[in-house]
């Protein structure tokens, strides 16, 4: 703090307790309205809409307080003389809606006038963190309150502000102090708070004891009986007055604000920008829409104003970490353990000699290592079963790998079940290509298995229908007796899944068909069990699962092709692939009908040129200019497979 800003300060030319008058040119402006919005562009409008782009260095007021306790008039008295800086109205509804601002340049002082607490506005909440924002860039904050007696509304404001400013606000601001070059960082010390209490019959706060400080006292004492905090405020201060005939004496309160303006010791004051550059990062941080139907105005939950809004899908668990932590990277987060849903298939298994060494890798069970050509791994999966392959390990398990004795991969792999977030790869990544590695490599698979015994060829039917089935279909894996009739499945008995709620059932318990629209299958009927066939579809499938559904029905209605060619071999080659080719898709995939040239070279494609989509970015290509395989695990391919030029030059796996 420069000296010539601290005389400046000290030598204010205004006696304590005596009104003044305004400067003619000084008025306020909508700064940011009930919706969050910022009303000016930069910080340049800021300094301008306020006039006080000269000053050094200011400091922030804000009033808070119920709709209808005079916050305008308040700041109108203790700060402009009485002029109406802020506009005010006799009616007992709001007149202030959104974030109001002004400056005095008598006490370099920027002053926040807010909507009230009770003020007619569509979303309560929304409302709430707006002012909790402005709060945390406060230097002096005054809790305006017209009562006989201080509520618990008001100390349940306070104790939520301040739990916002500790947990929420601190990061923020400390980022912002470090981008600004700040001596001091903005978050060091919370604003200080002044409680102002207008009564009319009632004895004000300490009356008792009128020695200095024991009003402070008591209101510390409130915040502790009622088991709220307030540590986040530099100090917490209490002012009243009693007004038995107006006007409302301001004198006290007007002592204690400019005392507040002079004192240099816990809050400086900083260049107006900074403070327009601090409310835009809180602003652009904490924002997104907040639903008025699970909080309630006197229901304070800073997290949920605060947080980020994604619940798992599988436990329903809110994400912990802030609001539009996406955009920095930053993956969702949630306490606690979840729980297991098929249709997610959230369970991983990590390698457990890495885990042990402080690394979490995750291994997912596959018909071949990396290092195996990928349809003589699925011949070879028939035999050996399936394969755990850790990046840095190599192979840590074979599920058939001695045939007599083999154990489970227990001492190899740590179980855990991962929340699951809409968006996220971790369960879109299963079904997106399913189809198309089946339509591509369904001749293989048939040369395969054709040359073993049926006990082989039934482990890949069943390993085929579980990497493309629908969602909501519970893996063979799980199914050991039927759903229906809980009769235990013998090994060579077939498990047939019901098309409406996805439960494994013998043929007897599902010999009834019917279309089910609700779940994709709306033209020929299908197979249903008994008490789908009775209710007439299906249980009401969560959005998320039905999200889902129609890209692993299109994956499962190819694979209903290909499991009938492994049940009857000589008969699979005469399947006329180009039918289902258009169904087996991914949905990243440029369609064969919008494919007119090369996205490489730009040539035109005709019969004799065939057209060849990159399994990277979903282009189609001409053979020249595809002629490189890579794995692309992004989009599912462990496996060498064919990439554009493009996609092969960029660095490491896709």
């Amino acid at each position: 703090m420069s000296e010539t800003l601290m005389k400046e300060m000290e030598n204010i030319a205004l006696s304590p307790g005596k009104p003044r008058e305004r400067p003619v040119d000084v008025c306020s402006f909508l700064l940011v309205d009930e919706q969050e919005n910022l009303q000016v562009q930069d910080e340049s409008e800021f300094l301008e809409r306020l006039g006080c782009g000269d000053s050094p260095g200011v400091k922030v007021l804000s009033i808070f307080g119920k709709t209808g306790d005079g916050k305008s008039h308040t700041l109108n008295h203790i700060i402009f003389g009485g002029e109406t800086v802020f506009y005010t109205s006799k009616s007992p509804s709001s007149c202030t809606v959104g974030i109001w601002a002004a400056y005095d340049p008598a006490l370099n002082l920027v002053v926040l006038d807010t909507e009230g607490l009770l003020g007619a506005t569509a979303n309560q909440n929304q409302r709430m963190r707006l002012l909790l924002k402005v709060l945390a860039v406060s230097d002096m904050v005054v809790y305006r309150t017209r009562a006989e007696r201080l509520h618990n509304d008001m100390f349940q404001f306070l104790s939520s502000a301040s739990g916002a400013y500790l947990k929420h606000f601190t990061p923020e601001l400390r980022a912002l102090s470090s981008r600004c070059s700040l001596d001091v960082p903005l978050s060091s010390l919370g604003p200080a708070v002044i409680v102002f209490q207008e009564t009319t019959h009632t004895q004000l706060l300490g009356y008792e004891s009128p020695e200095t400080g024991h009003a402070d006292t008591l209101l510390q004492k409130r915040f502790h009986d009622l088991g709220l905090g307030a540590e986040a405020f530099s100090s917490v201060q209490y002012v009243g007055t009693q007004t038995v005939a107006p006007p409302t004496d301001f004198t006290h309160l007007r002592d204690a604000v400019r005392q507040h303006v002079r004192n240099m010791h816990t809050r400086s004051p900083r260049h107006p920008a900074i403070v327009f550059r601090a409310l835009e990062a809180l602003n652009e941080h904490f924002c997104g829409e907040l639903s008025d139907d699970k909080l309630t105005l006197y229901s304070f939950f800073p997290d949920e104003y605060f947080t980020c809004s994604s619940v798992c899908l599988s436990c329903n668990v809110r994400c912990k970490n802030g609001m539009n932590h996406l955009r920095d990277r930053v993956p969702h987060m949630a306490d606690g353990l979840c729980r297991y849903a098929h249709q997610y298939n959230n369970k991983v298994l990590i390698c457990k000699r890495c885990y042990e060494g402080g690394r979490e890798v995750i291994v997912v069970p596959k018909t071949s290592a990396s290092n195996e050509n990928p349809w003589f791994g699925l011949a070879k999966y028939a035999w050996s079963g399936y394969v755990l392959e850790c990046s840095s390990c190599g192979i840590i398990y074979r599920s058939r790998q001695y045939w007599m004795g083999n154990q489970g991969p227990e001492s190899s792999v740590k179980h855990e079940v991962k929340h699951v977030w809409e968006g996220s790869e971790a369960f879109l990544t299963d079904h997106q290509n399913a189809a198309q590695r089946v339509l591509d490599g369904v001749n293989y698979v048939i040369q395969s298995v054709s040359e073993y015994s049926t006990g082989p060829t039934k482990a890949v039917t069943a390993w085929l229908t579980d990497q493309v089935a629908p969602p909501y279909w519970r893996p063979n894996a799980q199914i050991t007796s039927c759903h229906g009739c809980q009769k235990a499945f013998e090994e060579a008995e077939r498990k047939h899944h019901c098309r409406s709620c996805g439960e494994g059932f013998c043929q007897p318990c599902s010999s009834h068909r019917m279309p089910v629209p609700e779940r994709g299958w709306g033209g020929a009927p299908v197979r249903v069990c008994l008490a789908c066939y009775r209710q007439g579809g299906p249980p009401s499938p969560s959005n998320q699962v039905a999200k889902m559904e129609p890209r692993g029905l299109m994956a499962r209605r190819v694979t209903e092709v290909a499991q009938s060619t492994l049940d009857i071999v000589s008969t699979a080659v005469d399947y006329p692939l180009c039918f289902v080719k258009g169904m087996a898709r991914p949905d990243y995939w440029i369609p064969d009908h919008e494919v007119t040239q090369c996205h490489q070279c730009s040539r035109p494609f005709t019969p004799a040129i065939s057209k060849h989509h990159c399994r990277a970015c979903g282009q189609g290509v001409c053979g020249p200019c595809s002629t490189h395989n890579k794995p692309v695990p992004s989009r599912g391919w462990d496996h060498p497979v064919r990439v554009c030029d493009t996609c092969h030059a960029k660095k490491g796996s896709l």
